[in-house]
């Protein structure tokens, strides 16, 4: 008899702290936010490099070891005169005669890349970057990584999805 007391006084004890933890709620965030970064849009103050090897840098302090070794990065361009009907492309993407890319050179950096034989110019060439950062929503389902199904969609629906003003 004792036993049943006592196991009858635990199960109501962690019912009632079961109960009660989940009544209560964390701070909300943006919806599908997962704390992801965005930058601003950048402009070229000039393209380094030489023909078929163009490059501007960008540095900022968000593109850490965790966001380069287990996070997403995506980046993307708007080309005057692309003839893209979203008018800003995902990147790596062809335009304008030309590949046009991105890469990390080192932790807090990121270089814009252009393959064009003449150099881009810098009036209205306009790049950014998102920045996804590593959680369990990034390993695999359904086949395809959460990395994967990132990049295959519009820069317009990862604003959508992460709360990104346009």
């Amino acid at each position: 008899m004792k036993t049943l007391r006592i196991f009858s006084t635990l199960w109501i004890v962690v019912s009632l702290l079961f109960l009660i933890s989940c009544g209560k709620e964390g701070p909300a965030g943006q919806p599908g936010n997962a704390n992801v970064i965005y930058s601003q849009w950048y402009t070229p103050n000039v393209w380094n490099g030489q023909t078929g090897d163009w490059y501007f840098d960008i540095s900022n302090t968000g593109i850490s070891q965790d966001i380069v070794e287990h996070g997403i990065i995506l980046a993307y361009a708007s080309l005057p005169g692309d003839i893209y009907p979203a008018a800003v492309r995902p990147l790596p993407a062809w335009a304008l005669g030309s590949n046009w890319d991105f890469l990390i050179p080192d932790y807090g950096q990121i270089e814009f890349t252009s393959d064009a034989l003449t150099k881009p110019g810098t009036t209205g060439y306009t790049f950014r970057f998102v920045l996804v950062p590593a959680n369990n929503s990034l390993k695999s389902s359904g086949g395809s990584s959460y990395a994967d199904q990132l990049r295959k969609m519009s820069y317009l629906e990862i604003c959508k999805k992460f709360g990104i003003p346009e």
